[in-house]
């Protein structure tokens, strides 16, 4: 069994000035965005130029930060936080939800679309490849922390990894289960799912390769948006098997946690869309 390799979670630490590998891991899928962004007005076949991509980053920055901490303390920890609405405020401390930071964006895009004379899918389309390397980076900080790590698996798996930052959990779950009662005090730690890596995998890079390959040719409008919606949804869905469920949420009704639930929809309305776009004449 693997042990995770306990990164400083601190990439820069002057004392008065702390710089962390997860706030780096945003800065790095802004970076990605960009650059994606600036490649897709390259290759042509869209009314984006490179004034319009800063603005429209500008704009998803806000969407991503305030709607991923609102769903998170909306999805997650309400009641927590409604009896400490200050600690709302303390996003350096963690807690933001891809699902929230989604419904934040599409607010975001529509009021960009809006401004610009846009049409709001076409917006979200040219935006759709340029996400997934940005949720990538995202995993890696979620990894580096050691945070968001998988359920119990097999000790002799090859991909079995012990988090020393889940020992309470371990013995809480241990406390009512013979076998991991075992394996905790031969290994010191349950062995688990690097689900973190998982999610890089699925809903970073293969949805990015996807969604960029299928964007590379002329489609109906929506289309695209919709194979990132659908896709999305389908890997997070996935991965959430191998992700150990929030501990105050469990899992809930058929044995689904928060995030699957919270898929469900994003894979019912991109499948569908992605039929109802088609059927339409006009291509993007």
């Amino acid at each position: 069994m693997m042990i995770h390799p306990q990164f400083n979670a601190a990439a820069i630490d002057f004392g008065f000035i702390v710089i962390r590998w997860y706030a780096l891991s945003y800065v790095l899928a802004f970076i990605l965005f960009m650059l994606l962004g600036r490649l897709r007005i390259k290759q042509g076949h869209t009314v984006f130029t490179k004034e319009m991509l800063d603005d429209l980053l500008t704009y998803g920055v806000f969407g991503v930060i305030l709607g991923g901490r609102l769903g998170y303390v909306l999805f997650y920890k309400f009641s927590e936080y409604i009896s400490d609405p200050v600690s709302i405020f303390k996003i350096w401390e963690g807690g933001m939800s891809f699902h929230g930071g989604f419904l934040g964006v599409l607010v975001a895009m529509w009021l960009f679309a809006k401004r610009r004379n846009l049409g709001f899918w076409q917006v979200t389309d040219f935006i759709a490849p340029l996400v997934p390397l940005g949720l990538a980076s995202g995993r890696i900080g979620n990894f580096i922390n050691g945070e968001l790590w998988g359920r119990v698996t097999d000790p002799s798996a090859f991909w079995a990894m012990g988090f020393p930052q889940a020992a309470y959990e371990d013995a809480q779950l241990a406390a009512n289960n013979p076998q991991y009662m075992a394996w905790l005090q031969q290994f010191g730690m349950l062995p688990r799912h690097p689900s973190q890596l998982y999610q890089f995998a699925l809903e970073g890079v293969t949805l990015f390769v996807v969604v960029w390959l299928f964007s590379r040719k002329p489609h109906p409008t929506g289309q695209v948006s919709m194979v990132f919606l659908a896709g999305y949804g389908i890997f997070r869905f996935i991965a959430e098997y191998a992700r150990q469920p929030d501990d105050h949420l469990g899992l809930l009704t058929l044995g689904l946690s928060m995030g699957q639930w919270l898929s469900v929809p994003m894979i019912v309305l991109g499948v569908a869309g992605f039929f109802w776009f088609g059927s339409k004449k006009h291509s993007r």
